[in-house]
Parts: structure tokens; C-alpha cells; sequence
């Protein structure tokens, strides 16, 4: 037998490592409701048609060759148009690239900017990606506190004592998934702060932007302009295209301190060639054309986050937040009879046929003893699942 390389044994993606369970299940004929996934187009949302028809035009138009390796420029300059009218910021084309969702973005950053040994802050709970790209290169994610009582808030105190020598960088995921919460400006300020004062570079994850039930979410780059920032945002969420796989970064940097991690991260984009290009020409008439799409998608999610809010409260043996934004919710295990989230999450699965995510999936430390569902389906499959659950609880913990 031909081993693999020691990297690639220690990789796991807790949200599609469930789904193998899932399937075993469904091979023998039994009904899995899927709380697990991050896909709007997989339950009662669709793509705008005009983004439809957006991309078949543009593969009549001859798109279908390879494009710049950092993106149409017509499409970076629609970027630039977004952030000047959203957020107040003013970029260059060149301070842009495309990439292939925002999750090769964060691959190619942390593989421009990390050495064995180096340090990565992540949000605990975080989204497992910068786990498990940070540990590939060698380099370790250490995991700040986000305090469950205050809804998931950053623990800045926890942050300021976990900063050492080794530190890189630090990540900010606003609206923060797994959690939902979202960070007001005076706590990203006091983050972003942080950060220059020990001169590490700020990763800002902003993929749920435009996703909020309550207030306003403010790029993290709009509320620290001369800090070493780098934005990771997309497509796939707020224009309802996560298949077509479309992400971009953009450099904020007036003072040059990123300017050798920048052109770094562009050599490794023109290593990989491009990212699809008909999507992109689409998503020049996705950030030209209508947006009531958003408004509408977000009135749906608002109601789905208050009823999945409100049965999970009720359950017995469970406990939750109320998310502000993105699409999930991250309820606490509070009569915990089992060995860990895990088994929990393969219990319900297995016995109430509801697919979750174990929390411990998004942080061994801030997460585990929580599980992670998605606010996405209807009310009418959520209070199915629900009430699976729920008749499961209840059985489980009267044993």
C-alpha cells in the first residue's frame, strides 16, 4: 500500500464528513431531513433569473477561454463600484482578485502568508476551512473566546493574551458562521486595533454580508482604512450561485505592509489560472442588475431564524442564541448524556433522521458540546425536523 503524505491524513470538513453517514441511511430507503449545509439552492431558493440568463449570454458571447488570472477587470471595477457605494472605501482594480469562492481566496492568503510554526487567530467557533488550511501548512490555528452569553461576541481580553511573537494574523468572520452573530463596530474597531498594535495582518471574512436580520453589518476595512486588511467575500450566499464558485479578495493596505504577502498571493493565482469565466461575466450583471432579490431572501430568512429560534428554546436538553445574521444557528447541548457532540449528532441522525453538524467540527475547544443547523428549508421541514428532535429528546433523556 502507497502512503499518502502526512499532510493529507489529518484532513476532515465536519460539514460533508456527516453527509457519509447520511448516505448510508438514504441506501436503505429512510428519509433524511438535512440540517447540515450551507446550500440556499438546496432547499426553496433559486439564482435570480437575470444571473441565468446572464451566464448562458455569456457563453453565446464567446467566454468560454481562459480569463486573467485576477479577474475580468470589468467585474473588479463592478467590485470597486459595490464597496465605494456600500462601504465607503475606495479601491483600485488592482487591489482586487478573483478566485474560485472565497474558500481558494483564504487558501491562497494563508499559503502566501504562512510558515511552519506561525500562529493564526481564529475565532472560536470558526468556519473549519482556517483550521484545516492553517494546520496543512504547518502553521497552527489558535482559537480566540467568543462568549455564548453575549451572542457569540469576541472575547477581546482572550484575544490580547493568545497574541505572541508567532502570531501572523488575525481572523474576523462578520456575520460569523457557525455562530450567526454578528460583531458591532466598536468590537471590530477594538479587534482591528489590537492587530496594528502588534503588527499582524487582519482577515476579514465578510461572505454574509448583506444576510442580517437586525442592524447593519460594517466592513471591518470601512471602519479601520489605514489597516492591513484583507476581505474575503463572494457571491455564492448573498447572489444565490454557491456552485458556480465565485469569490474575490481585496487588499487594504495604504501604508505597503502587505505588499510582498500581495504579490505573493498573485503568483499563486496565476499558478491556478483563473477562475471560471462565464461566471464571472455573469456576476458583472448580478452586481449591475436587480437586488430585490436580497431583501426578499432575507425577510424568508428572518422568519425561519425565529421559528427555528423558538423550538430549539423549547426543546428540552438544548439551549441557543439567536443568530443576527448569515443562515445558522449554533444550539448548546445543556443535558448532555452522551460521550460527545458527535455521538449526539450521529444519535439524532440515526435514530430522528435529522442531518446536523457536531460543533466540535468548527472548534475542539469553543465549539464541542453544540451542534450547528441551517435556518435555510421551509417551516414545514424545520418543524418535521423539529419535531423528530424533539420526540427524541425527550425519549433520550428520560432513559
Amino acid at each position: 500500500m502507497i502512503s499518502p503524505s502526512n499532510r493529507a491524513e489529518n484532513i476532515s470538513y465536519a460539514i460533508r464528513e456527516v453527509v457519509v453517514y447520511a448516505k448510508e441511511l438514504e441506501r436503505k430507503g429512510i428519509e433524511v431531513l438535512k440540517l447540515n449545509i450551507g446550500d440556499p439552492i438546496a432547499y426553496d431558493f433559486d439564482t435570480p433569473q437575470h444571473i441565468k440568463d446572464a451566464l448562458y449570454e455569456a457563453a453565446e458571447n464567446g467566454y468560454n477561454g481562459y480569463a486573467p488570472s485576477e479577474g475580468y477587470e470589468e467585474l473588479r471595477k463592478e467590485i470597486a463600484n459595490r464597496e465605494r457605494r456600500r462601504n465607503g472605501m475606495d479601491y483600485d482594480v488592482d487591489d482586487i482578485c478573483i478566485t474560485t469562492g472565497v474558500t481558494e481566496a483564504l487558501q491562497i492568503f494563508l499559503a502566501a502568508t504562512l510558515n511552519e510554526g506561525d500562529e493564526l487567530l481564529v475565532p472560536g467557533p470558526t468556519y473549519p476551512q482556517y483550521n484545516l488550511i492553517t494546520s496543512f501548512h504547518g502553521a497552527k490555528p489558535v482559537p480566540y473566546a467568543t462568549i455564548e452569553e453575549e451572542g457569540w461576541q469576541p472575547d477581546i481580553e482572550d484575544m490580547r493574551k493568545k497574541i505572541n511573537e508567532r502570531t501572523k494574523g488575525m481572523v474576523i468572520i462578520n456575520p460569523n458562521n457557525p455562530t450567526g452573530a454578528l460583531y458591532p463596530p466598536k468590537i471590530v474597531k477594538e479587534m482591528v486595533d489590537i492587530a496594528a498594535e502588534h503588527d499582524i495582518v487582519v482577515i476579514s471574512d465578510e461572505i454574509y454580508d448583506d444576510i442580517v436580520f437586525e442592524g447593519r453589518h460594517h466592513s471591518t476595512a470601512s471602519l479601520a482604512k489605514d489597516a492591513p486588511i484583507i476581505t474575503f467575500n463572494g457571491f455564492s450566499k448573498v447572489y444565490l450561485v454557491p456552485g458556480w464558485r465565485m469569490g474575490y479578495a481585496i487588499f487594504n493596505d495604504a501604508d505597503g505592509k502587505m505588499e510582498k504577502i500581495k504579490n505573493a498571493f498573485l503568483r499563486i493565482a496565476r499558478s491556478r489560472l483563473c477562475s471560471p469565466s462565464i461566471c464571472q461575466v455573469a456576476m458583472i450583471s448580478a452586481l449591475k442588475g436587480s437586488q430585490e432579490h436580497i431583501a426578499e431572501m432575507v425577510k424568508k430568512l428572518k422568519e425561519r431564524r425565529d421559528y427555528a429560534y423558538r423550538r430549539l428554546t423549547e426543546m428540552e436538553g438544548i439551549s441557543t442564541s439567536k443568530p443576527d445574521g448569515a443562515f445558522y444557528i449554533f444550539p448548546k447541548i445543556e443535558r448532555n448524556v452522551w460521550k460527545n457532540d458527535k455521538e449526539f449528532v450521529l444519535d439524532v441522525l440515526n435514530e430522528a433522521h435529522v442531518l446536523l453538524v457536531h460543533g466540535s467540527g468548527f472548534c475542539p475547544v469553543y465549539g464541542k458540546g453544540h451542534f450547528r443547523a441551517v435556518i435555510l428549508p421551509p417551516i414545514e421541514t424545520m418543524e418535521e425536523a423539529f419535531n423528530r428532535m424533539d420526540v427524541f429528546m425527550k425519549r433520550r433523556l428520560a432513559e
